[in-house]
């Protein structure tokens, strides 16, 4: 194409080291781009694919310190994007300023070591479409590209083109100087290791589809393939071709080698929504959401995090194939789209629409604003959450983050092969407030957590800090797989799908609260409900009884006249062992207390009756023998318990001991001396602070028992 430039005329000729020769030619204010190159086009790309590329390199690429910065990208970071004509140019743009990203370090030595940047006076806000366009013309091998009459016209597009142009011998030159003092054949070897294993792996994805069961179903879907001429094999090693099979995963996503896309956009397949294409480590979670929502009758879903349209729709497609057969449509989608722009949020509803969706409803709010006692999540059953990782574990970085909606922050890092630490501390922090969050609402019974990351540090260590913080709680989290039947960690249960050549890489954790177990009481062996009826029966009996005994004593005590002396010998009762006294005190609290401690979140309700384990309670027989209700002495101590050696108030015996409302208070139990052997001598202040027990050697020696603490203790 004619590109208008001031009046003059000159020739160039060189040979590069691909030995094309390119003649540049100006006529009539005019100039020709002739080329003759061996088997090589100059195709190269449109006006404004360069333009939109150069703003998304703008906005991600490394800055050094100042100390370091040789080249100037001036200030304007955080740019709008230009408008992208098709998908197909927004894809190419995102490609050509991520391989620009990658390459940083190289291109701009080429543009200092040929000094283009000290003799071009080109202003620094227009470095970064340099950068992308040097990046191509050397990926053509520094062939100009061929215009057609019918591309769009950018003048800033075309001047840095013509200098480039202009440079072709010295850039050329400077690129084959590097590759002979590094010693590589290409410029892809200078490349990180894990960025060229994710080149390669990204070079032989298979192409997945998942089946619209609101649109089709999947025996129509492979019967209208068997039509267009494709053939179903048994397993993804033998695709080739145009072949397909069913995922081993996930039954209703069928996998085609990544050759056979344009065999099948001219099937009515894609056209009609019937079929969707799209990456297999985002169907996992929309998979895992049936099974636990079948679960609970007329359960919602809400959904959190990084989703697209067509995640969105999957999981409303599998809802509503597993609630016709059931024959329950009451189950609703909840998608929070509080961090999204209205752009992103008309889009999604557009995908939704489109793909027949209508069981799906948006939130305009972050999830972390929503308010876990708000009416509308009163039947949320279960989360799925996708919060922002890293996305080291995709191979194809751009084509994930064009078909999720993702942003473009880490491009950057995608493009370097590492995250920095500080980048990938705030996500743990933020993955780690959104699994706390979910939890807190009260009626959730399953949280879904998935990544798209291979570091450690946001899959299992952010599962086992879950774990750990709900153990100091008090809490018990549980994870299960259902309805994956992969290979799991051997301590915890977790899916992780490694990244090979035929798939991309996730990890998924399901964090599931089962439902209470029947609390059974651990000394009557009985149902809670019921050991609570009967003793409120047996307390009331043996209100009556004590009564009873009480006037009959009375009324004995005073036509008699004469009291219990003081040196009576202890009753055989009272030889009764610690261990019964013990358990006849803890079966008395149960009856007292029937009420059982719970556990009120994520696990099992931790059953514990009253203050001890259940392997410490004896059974009490029904021929257990009962404490006596008074001292020796006919006196009981105040229901006020006092410090010893302080109290002076005794009353007579007048309830049973211990009384009823006092059972756990400290209480004083006299025990017969043949119980406790006489192992220390008597202490010369226990004459002062007791003087009603001068004549008490029982009690006496008690209080030195309990109240004396030896050396060798």
């Amino acid at each position: 194409m004619a590109i208008p430039l001031k009046q003059e005329k000159f020739r160039e000729k060189f040979t590069s080291d691909t030995n094309l020769q390119v003649r540049v030619e100006m006529e009539d204010g005019s100039v020709q781009l002739e080329r003759t190159a061996s088997g090589q086009t100059g195709d190269g790309l449109s006006d404004r694919v360069y333009l939109l590329a150069s703003v998304i390199f703008q906005n991600n690429y490394l800055e050094k310190p100042a100390a370091q910065r040789l080249v100037n990208y001036g200030k304007e970071r955080g740019l709008s994007l230009p408008e992208a004509a098709d998908g197909e140019m927004q894809r190419a743009a995102y490609e050509l300023a991520f391989n620009a990203l990658k390459y940083q370090e190289l291109l701009e030595h080429i543009i200092l070591d040929s000094s283009f940047y000290l003799t071009q006076p080109l202003p620094d806000d227009q470095m970064s479409l340099i950068v992308v366009m040097l990046y191509d013309f050397q990926d053509r091998k520094f062939v100009p590209r061929k215009c057609e009459s019918s591309d769009e016209f950018i003048k800033e597009v075309r001047d840095v083109e013509l200098h480039l142009l202009r440079f072709t011998a010295k850039l050329a030159a400077s690129l084959a100087r590097w590759r002979i003092k590094h010693e590589v054949v290409s410029i892809e070897c200078m490349l990180p290791e894990s960025v060229r294993i994710r080149q390669q792996r990204a070079s032989s994805l298979m192409l997945y589809a998942w089946v619209n069961s609101l649109k089709s179903s999947l025996l129509e879907v492979q019967s209208e393939l068997k039509r267009a001429g494709f053939s179903r094999v048994r397993s993804v090693g033998q695709l080739e071709g145009k072949t397909f099979c069913q995922d081993p995963h996930c039954e209703d996503i069928l996998v085609f080698p990544a050759e056979v896309k344009t065999q099948l956009d001219l099937t009515s397949l894609l056209s009609k929504h019937k079929l969707i294409v799209q990456d297999k480590a985002c169907c996992l979670g929309p998979n895992a959401v049936c099974p636990l929502l079948q679960e609970t009758e007329n359960g919602d879903l809400l959904m959190a995090g990084c989703f697209s349209g067509l995640t969105v729709s999957h999981t409303a497609s599998l809802i509503a194939k597993k609630q016709k057969s059931t024959g329950n449509d009451k189950s609703k989608i909840l998608v929070c789209v509080g961090e999204r722009t209205e752009a992103q949020r008309e889009k999604l509803q557009q995908v939704v629409n489109a793909m027949g969706c209508k069981n799906v409803k948006l939130i305009p709010a972050s999830f972390q604003s929503l308010d876990k006692n708000d009416k509308k999540f009163r039947k949320v059953r279960v989360i799925l959450l996708a919060p922002k990782s890293s996305l080291s574990a995709i191979s194809n970085p751009i084509e994930f983050i064009l078909q999720e909606d993702r942003d473009t922050e880490l491009l950057q890092d995608l493009a370097q092969g590492s995250i920095a630490r500080s980048k990938l501390e705030t996500l743990v922090v933020q993955q780690k407030k959104d699994i706390d969050h979910a939890m807190q609402f009260p009626k959730i019974q399953s949280v879904i957590y998935t990544t798209f990351s291979t570091h450690a540090e946001e899959n299992e260590e952010v599962v086992r800090a879950v774990f750990e913080q709900a153990r100091a709680c008090g809490e018990s989290i549980q994870t299960s797989l259902a309805p994956f039947s992969s290979p799991l960690d051997s301590e915890d249960s977790f899916l992780l799908l490694e990244p090979t050549k035929h798939n991309n890489g996730c990890f998924m954790a399901i964090f599931t609260r089962e439902p209470p177990q029947q609390v059974v009481d651990i000394v009557t062996e009985e149902p809670a409900e019921v050991a609570e009826t009967k003793s409120e029966k047996t307390k009331r009996k043996r209100s009556q009884a004590r009564l009873k005994r009480r006037e009959t004593k009375s009324n004995s005590s005073s036509g008699s006249g004469t009291s219990s002396k003081k040196n009576s010998v202890s009753s055989p009762k009272l030889k009764e062992s610690a261990e019964v006294l013990l358990a006849r005190i803890t079966s008395r609290d149960s009856q007292k207390s029937p009420k059982m401690e719970k556990s009120k979140n994520w696990s099992n309700p931790v059953v514990r009756p009253n203050h001890l384990p259940q392997e410490t309670v004896p059974k009490v027989k029904e021929s257990a023998k009962i404490l006596p209700k008074t001292h020796s002495s006919g006196y009981n101590r105040s229901p006020k318990l006092e410090p010893y050696g302080k109290s002076s108030i005794w009353n007579k015996a007048v309830h049973s001991f211990p009384a009823p409302r006092d059972l756990h208070k400290p209480t004083v139990i006299s025990l017969p001396q043949v119980d406790f052997p006489a192992l220390f001598p008597p202490h010369a202040h226990s004459r002062r602070m007791w003087p009603h027990f001068q004549s008490l050697p029982v009690k006496v020696f008690a209080h030195k028992v309990l109240y004396t603490r030896p050396a060798g203790w």
